[in-house]
């Protein structure tokens, strides 16, 4: 399906549908397009980058249960099938083209390799228990991946070549913390990571494997997705209360911002790209809007609907610097591109 771009208007403005091409490497404005997924309506979810510029993806329900790739030049997907029962949340292309994928629906990380189509399946235990539920991962630039696990409650580090898995709670056995969008500071190999069901975030010793955690503020602060700019200041989005919010882990000190959408803005897919903007998706609006906020003018710089009828819930994004995109997927079987400006 060809996609239509919209450009940025200011809101209440009618959209006008203009065709830019998929090659631009530095757009003018912003815009967005979309691709419908061409498989059943399996809730495509948390694109990433491969080295070669295409975009791998997950179908996370069972009668999806895949790895896609999809090239923006050819507008072409592939689908690679997953093992039975896998349930995929997420994926991590490493520089080397292996995809890693998290198994949320029976415990394990899953190898592939897009050239052969092989898999390697790798269990995830937590105290010897099987039971586990990888959930968001992130390369840590040392040759290993760091995963949360959300329904039980920990963060766990994968060493790609040993294959060797490490595990910490990050609560009390029988008590809930969440743990849910993590990023890395690649100087340090150290993970940071929201504990959703709480109002804390997680930081982990790579050498050590010690947890530390801050408390933000607000008791009713639910953080769902996380980002780190070069500054090391952690940004979160709060998904309870409709914040964004910045920790200063030197400090313990919080900033927030209201969301655009308020109280009910429901902040959940975000990232950061090149030029210290923090792009997040308002999923409590219909349909959900994405929105751009500058952290060095702290200001919010930029705001539109993201096209589409129905629920879109985009809870996932990934920033590719070498095209200017922030890259998303859709619960209504959509891949989607937000193509940026170097500046706005």
């Amino acid at each position: 399906m060809r996609a239509t771009t919209l450009l940025a208007w200011p809101v209440g403005v009618a959209l006008v549908a203009v065709t830019l091409p998929l090659t631009a490497q530095q757009p003018a404005s912003v815009s967005i397009d979309q691709w419908q997924v061409p498989y059943d309506n399996a809730r495509p979810r948390d694109p990433s980058v491969a080295p070669d510029g295409s975009i791998f993806f997950v179908g996370q329900r069972a009668n999806g249960n895949y790895v896609a790739r999809f090239d923006p030049e050819t507008e072409m997907f592939t689908r690679f099938a997953l093992p039975d029962g896998t349930l995929p949340h997420t994926n991590a292309v490493a520089d080397d083209g292996i995809v890693w994928v998290a198994g949320n629906g029976n415990g394990t990380i899953v190898r592939l390799d897009p050239e052969t189509r092989e898999t390697r399946v790798i269990p995830v235990m937590l105290d010897g228990d099987p039971d586990t539920d990888p959930h968001t991962m992130v390369f840590d630039g040392r040759g290993g991946l760091w995963f949360t696990a959300q329904q039980t409650h920990f963060v766990g580090h994968l060493n790609l070549e040993t294959e060797e898995v490490r595990t910490v709670r990050t609560s009390p056995a029988g008590t809930r913390s969440g743990p849910y969008g993590i990023v890395v500071d690649e100087a340090t190999g150290r993970p940071w990571f929201v504990l959703f069901h709480t109002n804390r975030i997680g930081t982990i010793d790579p050498i050590t494997m010690e947890l530390e955690t801050f408390d933000l503020p607000n008791a009713d602060s639910r953080p769902r997705r996380i980002a780190r700019t070069d500054d090391g200041m952690i940004w979160y989005v709060d998904y309870s209360r409709g914040y964004l919010g910045m920790l200063d882990p030197v400090t313990g000190e919080v900033a927030e911002w209201q969301s655009p959408a308020g109280a009910n803005a429901r902040g959940y897919g975000m990232t950061l790209d090149d030029a210290g903007r923090i792009w997040y998706v308002e999923t409590g609006v219909q349909p959900n809007r994405m929105v751009a906020f500058d952290t060095a003018r702290e200001a919010f710089v930029y705001g539109e609907d993201i096209p589409g009828e129905g629920r879109n819930g985009v809870r996932h994004m990934v920033f590719d610097p070498e095209r200017r995109v922030v890259w998303y997927g859709s619960d209504i079987n959509f891949i989607g591109a937000v193509w940026v400006p170097p500046a706005m």
